[in-house]
């Protein structure tokens, strides 16, 4: 899915004008709107966070008192307005770069982990969700491992793959699990979100 500026997308408009980094922001707010995922002085760790519109967000919501942990591949530029957020790169595949975090802040539980990851797409439906699927599978795993009990997930999902295989893991992991599919996602677009809630 391409982050780049449109000038055509209300979305792409009205993030530049609020000062956030992409328009994918208002799926976010969507899904916060819906669920209350995030709360004032949470701790929230942020998958795939580059360029970062999902810290902006949450950095906001969750005030001076909580903390936006961010992982990406690549670099994510600083947010010289937010003092509560915080950035790594990293493979999320790979154990060390959540033990740096542990390290860092002495801490290793999450109340919130939200994902926007997404593989990059070939076009051809069962990779692209195949690929989708096992980013998120890693997510489930994570979140089996630094999210809290009754802690939340977001997490997105493109379709190509039976959602069942992602599904039926997390309803063992969580007391709800619902899917959305927020506004601002464009309509040529097939992604939806999975929101779990209350980790058992």
């Amino acid at each position: 899915m391409s982050k780049q500026f449109d000038p055509n997308d209300r979305y792409a408009q009205e993030a530049k004008k609020q000062g956030y980094r992409a328009r994918s922001v208002f799926k976010l707010e969507d899904v916060q709107n819906k669920f209350r995922v995030l709360k004032p002085g949470n701790r929230v760790l942020d998958l795939g966070a580059a360029p970062g519109s999902f810290l902006q967000f949450i950095s906001k919501v969750i005030g001076e008192k909580g903390l936006a942990i961010g992982v990406d591949l690549q670099k994510i530029e600083p947010f010289p307005e937010s003092n509560n957020i915080f950035t790594y790169i990293g493979d999320i595949f790979e154990d060390s770069i959540y033990e740096r975090i542990a390290k860092d802040f002495n801490f290793n539980q999450f109340d919130v982990i939200t994902s926007d990851l997404a593989p990059k797409t070939t076009g051809v439906a069962f990779m692209d969700g195949g690929r989708s699927l096992n980013l998120n599978l890693k997510v489930l795993d994570v979140c089996g491992k630094y999210l809290k009990k009754g802690g939340n997930a977001v997490m997105k999902i493109l379709p190509g793959f039976n959602e069942g295989e992602l599904v039926g893991p997390a309803k063992k992991m969580f007391k709800q699990v619902k899917k959305t599919r927020p506004r601002a996602i464009r309509k040529s677009s097939g992604e939806s979100y999975i929101v779990c809630l209350n980790k058992l």
